[in-house]
C-alpha cells in the first residue's frame, strides 16, 4: 500500500497537499475532498444520483491519520469520513 510521507492542508488556499514516498506530489481541494467524501451518508447520496454539496470556502480543520487513511474534519462540521491513501490518490486521478 502506498502512503504519503507528508500531508500538508493550507487554509489559505483550501488545498491538501499529498506527498507520495514515490517522489509524488498531489493536491486536492478540500471542496473537492468534501465532495467526495466517503462516509455512508455521502455514498448514498452518490449512488441516488446526487451531488454531495460544499460550500466553496469549506476548508479542513483537521486531519487524523489512522494508518490505512485519514479521517478529514471539515469546517462545515462534517468528519465521518475516512479516505483510505487509495481512494486520494483516485480522487486526483479523476481529476
Amino acid at each position: 500500500m502506498s502512503t504519503p510521507h507528508e500531508i500538508r492542508s493550507d487554509a489559505s488556499t483550501r488545498v491538501l497537499t499529498l506527498r507520495w514516498t514515490d517522489g509524488r506530489e498531489q493536491q486536492i481541494p478540500h471542496a473537492k475532498l468534501r465532495r467526495a467524501c466517503a462516509c455512508s451518508e455521502c455514498r448514498r447520496i452518490r449512488l441516488d444520483g446526487l451531488v454531495v454539496q460544499a460550500a466553496p470556502d469549506v476548508t479542513l480543520v483537521d486531519v487524523h491519520l489512522m494508518g490505512y487513511g485519514a479521517q478529514l474534519i471539515f469546517s462545515d462540521g462534517h468528519a465521518r469520513g475516512i479516505y483510505p491513501w487509495r481512494y486520494l490518490e483516485q480522487i486526483v486521478e479523476a481529476g
